[in-house]
């Protein structure tokens, strides 16, 4: 059943498919542009995307892991740029909304909920990116009243649309890092906050993914998310590295490409032995996902990841030549595609899962 005026109330609402239908129709002309996808986004507080991922104490509907996930699957389907997105806002808003500082909440949880705040979070330093550098790129000083942040986190989706970027820091003593870390919503209206130029991506550009520096920035107290406390991370709730969110979205990719295929191989029975096989696989994958979700893992998590790196990466390629020459030219969506699953080799990827996707790509055999 579709929810009142449209709004998204469970993963079978056929709304879902009206928003999805809607984003599929904006996607090339979002990757053309690279332009920030303002629109996409209206469309999906319009429809009560932002409701799925909050408590009802803040007006939304507190949907089920599993629920959000088969969400996303449609989503990212439809358009992987929003829906990554999407994921920089749900880990932002499950920060803080599993914070121990009750004034944050308030402050902030029913604008997000509504649609009315955006937030995003820079949090990768903390966990895949530059932690092999001696001098933590973000820091953290305890000052009166709160901390001073000085540095600057390399991967902010967002930032220069963002209210609050939740940031993770690392706490200093001295000129030492200790091996305390906090999470601070930043407004980005304080002083010395600004924006990087926004990298220019082999795929979702228009995600605006780039740095986000702090010279110099009182933080006072009531923005404290979590810590300072070890492995900060650890604490509370919101996307983990490599984790099923991920997967999620390479397979809902995966499935726009198959979707491609199985179009194609209806009028070339050449194609149906490839379809079948990737649709199989697809299929497995899903469903050993959503055992993993209901606790009952076939699996780990990272041979999840790994798996589902793999079929995105063979299913937009396969689309690609299915589509010939066609495919190669730029608008089409199959080489879009393509672009866009190379961003699961590079986006939050454990070590050990890239690794075990190169030796794939190698032939080498494990």
């Amino acid at each position: 059943m579709m929810g009142a005026a449209g709004v998204i109330t469970s993963p079978d609402d056929a709304a879902l498919a009206e928003l999805c239908g809607a984003l599929s129709a904006l996607a090339e002309p979002l990757d053309a542009s690279g332009d920030w996808p303002a629109e996409q986004l209206r469309l999906c507080g319009q429809y009560g995307v932002y409701q799925w991922f909050a408590d009802a104490a803040w007006g939304g509907q507190a949907w089920d892991q599993q629920s959000v996930l088969r969400g996303y699957l449609a989503l990212s389907a439809a358009c992987l740029t929003t829906t990554f997105v999407l994921t920089q806002r749900d880990g932002a808003c499950r920060r803080i909304e599993s914070s121990s500082n009750e004034e944050l909440r308030r402050r902030l949880l029913a604008g997000l909920t509504r649609g009315e705040l955006f937030a995003t979070v820079g949090i990768s330093h903390l966990t895949t990116s530059r932690r092999h550098l001696t001098t933590p790129v973000l820091r953290a000083r305890r000052a009166a009243g709160g901390f001073v942040l000085e540095g600057f986190s390399p991967w902010v989706t967002g930032a220069d649309h963002a209210d609050y970027v939740v940031v993770g820091a690392t706490l200093m003593r001295g000129s030492e890092p200790t091996t305390q870390q906090l999470l601070a919503a930043v407004p980005t209206n304080l002083p010395g906050v600004r924006c990087g130029e926004p990298a220019k991506l082999v795929g979702l550009s228009a995600s605006h993914t780039g740095p986000f520096h702090l010279d110099n920035v009182l933080v006072g107290d009531e923005w404290i998310v979590a810590g300072p406390v070890e492995n900060v991370m650890s604490s509370g709730a919101g996307a983990g590295t490599g984790g099923l969110g991920t997967s999620t979205l390479a397979l809902g990719l995966g499935r726009a490409a198959l979707a491609f295929l199985a179009h194609e191989a209806d009028q070339r029975p050449e194609l149906a032995g490839p379809r079948e096989a990737l649709a199989a696989e697809l299929a497995a994958t899903t469903d050993d996902l959503f055992s993993a979700v209901r606790g009952q893992p076939a699996c780990s998590t990272d041979e999840l990841r790994q798996r589902a790196n793999s079929l995105v990466l063979r299913a937009t390629q396969a689309a690609l030549g299915a589509a010939k020459g066609a495919g190669y030219v730029a608008g089409h969506p199959a080489g879009r595609w393509c672009r866009e699953a190379l961003f699961f080799l590079v986006w939050s990827c454990p070590q050990g899962v890239l690794a075990a996707n190169l030796c794939e790509l190698a032939g080498i055999l494990e």
